[in-house]
């Protein structure tokens, strides 16, 4: 059965951008053509509807796939000013929208977009317009009037977005890479926190933590379980169907288990009676087992889906297309997750939250107990927080987006995340022999027995990566699939086939393979960045690799596979 909440509200803008910006060699009905073509690319992030700005005079194009939740008459993008003369178009949300609407309410708006405040916030700030907002997105602006082009991207990268240069000189913007390859003679992606403007990149968000400088300050429990209770908060804003994702672990269950209470406590609000959870595994794999409990827990309707190894084998070309990665962890996640998402979006949902980014911000991933000292640990968290858009940012919204799904990020809130960055190492850093565990300071700051968040076995569980705790024969399968698939005599070679980062084993190889018979343009291999952990004498990714530390490593040559 579909779940339909019984009103709607506002009319979330999650879909796929396109934009060409000042042609130099073709026609306006070649510009429209070729506008339309490429936006098309990425229809099964916005499969309801599709919109196009053309200015002749500019030789500019805007295009947008749309994700429609609701009115299907109006609201669409490009988003356009009273004259006409500023076209936008933008894949995310803007959470503190209500805040400039009630600013700017004399500007005439013409939808209920949350991204419609973008056009206001330029008018007045111009490229610091992005300083201003609070939320997940990438967007393009053009003003035929002053040929001013703006584009940004959010603070780390919840929304994937590339640009491209042509032959022409023109510049080239698209959330996913495919839409640019046939026609850039350069691609590159387009980095979080920074803002194109003219030609020129600004980085517009740089916080304290930025610098690396190694922080001092203790840790607050009872401000990080604010912060993120409101961060989750913030995120339910909008009136659509939407879910948690729960894997039964710590992240994901906090997240359930915050929005859950506050779905109970105002239930006409949110207009559910009850929050729905999904989870995904092989048949009794750690999470589902896990997830169960969580959601008994909560209180949460809870829907449990599965898949096999051979499901995930057949579908491992799609998801390389889908998140143009060759990464080898974040393709194991990513294959679920695919998965979950697209039978979530059979039941109706449009909208779910997950549990990215907690692992980065408090030092979770299993590796993180071999960190040398407390400095070595602080500068390996910013590196992996800097690095999310690569790898779990990629997936959360590739993933989901591949079906047309919304996945939004409550640990990577700003606010939050700024708090917990500032936060110094040592109250952080995991130690096994000390029996500290990892995110302790964040399952301490949820450990409330008077009125539990989560089950004590849960609160307290060994991280596992997603990618092992949807069941560990996923990834045992898949590396001796992939074996199968890679002689000894091509790994001999890989680098030269592949110079631009070598694969270090066989599962790489084949992913590598797939990935440039799916992207053969030069600059994709270098859009890529492989997930590694350090201070490890391994080269897979999977938290069983760390020896020592994961209650189920692998066990003897398994690990050098």
């Amino acid at each position: 059965p579909h779940i339909h909440p019984p009103f709607y509200i506002r009319r979330p803008t999650m879909c796929g951008i396109f934009a060409i910006i000042q042609s130099r060699s073709m026609s306006e009905k070649q510009l429209r053509q070729r506008c339309l073509f490429n936006s098309s690319l990425m229809r099964h992030r916005g499969p309801d509807w599709s919109g196009t700005w053309v200015h002749p005079a500019s030789k500019t194009a805007l295009g947008h796939e749309r994700l429609s939740i609701v009115d299907p008459e109006s609201g669409e993008q490009p988003l356009t000013s009273e004259d006409n003369m500023i076209a936008l178009c933008v894949n995310g949300e803007i959470y503190n929208h209500q805040k400039w609407r009630d600013h700017y309410k004399h500007y005439p708006f013409k939808t209920g977009s949350d991204c419609e405040v973008i056009i206001p916030l330029y008018l007045e700030h111009g490229a610091k317009c992005v300083d201003y907002l609070d939320g997940m997105y990438g967007f393009v602006l053009f003003d035929a009037k002053t040929q001013t082009t703006i584009a940004a991207r959010d603070h780390l990268g919840i929304c994937s977005m590339y640009m491209g240069k042509h032959a022409d000189g023109s510049t080239w913007f698209a959330s996913e890479a495919k839409a640019l390859q046939t026609d850039c003679a350069t691609i590159e992606v387009f980095q979080p926190g920074t803002v194109y403007h003219n030609g020129e990149m600004r980085r517009y968000y740089e916080p304290r933590w930025w610098g690396e400088e190694v922080p001092s300050a203790r840790a607050d429990l009872k401000q990080i379980n604010a912060l993120f209770t409101a961060a989750v908060e913030k995120r339910l804003m909008a009136d659509v169907p939407f879910g948690v994702l729960l894997s039964g672990g710590l992240d994901s269950s906090l997240v359930a288990s915050v929005a859950s209470r506050l779905v109970r406590a105002n239930p006409e609000k949110y207009a559910f009676p009850q929050l729905h959870s999904f989870c995904i595994g092989l048949p009794g794999a750690p999470d589902t087992i896990a997830a169960k409990k969580v959601a008994e827990a909560i209180g949460t309707k809870h829907h449990t889906l599965s898949f096999t190894v051979q499901d995930g084998l057949d579908a491992l070309r799609d998801v390389i297309y889908k998140l143009e990665t060759y990464d080898v962890t974040t393709i194991r996640a990513s294959t679920p997750m695919y998965f979950l998402a697209r039978k979530i979006k059979a039941l109706g949902v449009k909208m779910v939250l997950s549990g990215e980014g907690a692992d980065e911000l408090f030092g979770g991933y299993l590796y993180f107990h071999n960190a040398p000292s407390s400095d070595a640990f602080h500068h390996e968290l910013c590196r992996r927080v800097k690095n999310l858009h690569y790898f779990d940012n990629l997936r959360a919204n590739k993933s989901t987006m591949a079906w047309g799904l919304e996945a939004r990020v409550p640990f990577l809130d700003k606010a939050f995340m700024d708090h917990v960055m500032d936060i110094g190492p040592k109250d952080k850093q995991p130690s096994r022999p000390a029996k500290k565990i990892e995110k302790a300071i964040l399952r301490s700051a949820f450990d409330t027995p008077e009125d539990p968040y989560l089950p004590a076995s849960v609160l307290w569980r060994q991280k596992e990566q997603f990618s092992d705790g949807v069941g560990y024969s996923w990834i045992d399968g898949v590396r001796d699939f992939c074996s199968q698939q890679v002689t000894d005599e091509m790994m001999g070679a890989a680098s030269e086939r592949f110079p631009v980062s070598p694969p270090q084993t066989k599962e790489a190889y084949y992913y590598r393979q797939v990935f440039e018979e799916l992207f053969r343009h030069p600059s994709m291999p270098h859009a890529v960045k492989t997930w590694v952990p350090k201070w490890s004498n391994t080269t897979d990714p999977s938290g069983r690799a760390i020896k020592n530390v994961h209650d189920e490593a692998y066990k003897g040559e398994a690990a050098k596979l």
